[in-house]
């Protein structure tokens, strides 16, 4: 049995995220900063019948980072799937005109080195099984830049060259890397866009392993 490793661990999109590729037959580690969220998040789990644990860490220190994701492997086993879908502070999105250099410490510390340091800490053992994938989840602004979201146009940017050079990359060692964009705000009424879609179409990259960017859907005009 391998580990799906969710970094970025939430109510939404992380639990049906969690839920569905923990139904599949995978263990998972949920990764976020709060024990709390973490205990109630492994609980619900649990009762679905999935087999959990929570490990605390937070993405803007890449050494809390990299000892959660090594300490999962070695307790629920070797990570095939690695997802990267932390949100962003509300304090990334200032508009261009007022952001400045120190303002883009915080963005690229979390979607630019966080990501680097999580893919590093699990190739290792992706490589050893054979195979692997590495599932980025990112809002529209990292393929049309916001100017009203700097910090995270800029830092998603950064996010989306990284995960395209691994897509290419690891493609010769059967590691497919791919993002999923999420145009809009997810919603559970949402066709598309509901935790639950987004965890089945989730699922679907991993499985068919087809291309590097996909869309929950279509940008709007």
């Amino acid at each position: 049995m391998t580990t799906f490793a969710l970094v970025g661990a939430g109510p939404g999109l992380g639990l049906a995220t969690a839920r569905r590729f923990g139904t599949a037959g995978h263990t998972v580690a949920l990764i976020s900063r709060s024990a709390e969220k973490l205990d109630g998040l492994t609980a619900e789990l649990a009762r679905a019948g999935v087999e959990a644990r929570g490990f605390t860490a937070d993405v803007l220190d890449i050494e809390t980072l990299d000892a959660a994701l090594y300490s999962a492997a070695k307790a629920l086993g070797p990570i095939e799937i690695l997802q990267y879908s932390p949100v962003p502070r509300a304090d990334f999105m200032k508009p261009v005109l007022d952001t400045g250099a120190d303002d883009l410490d915080a963005p690229l510390a979390f979607s630019a080195k966080g990501p680097v340091t999580a893919v590093n800490a699990v190739l290792p053992g992706m490589r050893e099984l054979g195979r692997g994938t590495l599932l980025f989840v990112n809002g529209g602004s990292a393929v049309r830049p916001h100017p009203d979201r700097a910090g995270t146009s800029i830092a998603f940017a950064a996010e989306s060259a990284y995960a395209r050079m691994l897509h290419d990359a690891l493609a010769p060692e059967n590691i497919h890397a791919a993002q999923l964009i999420i145009p809009g705000a997810i919603r559970p009424d949402a066709e598309h866009s509901s935790p639950e879609a987004l965890a089945r179409r989730l699922y679907d990259i991993h499985r068919k392993r087809d291309g590097f960017r996909h869309y929950a859907e279509p940008l709007p005009d």
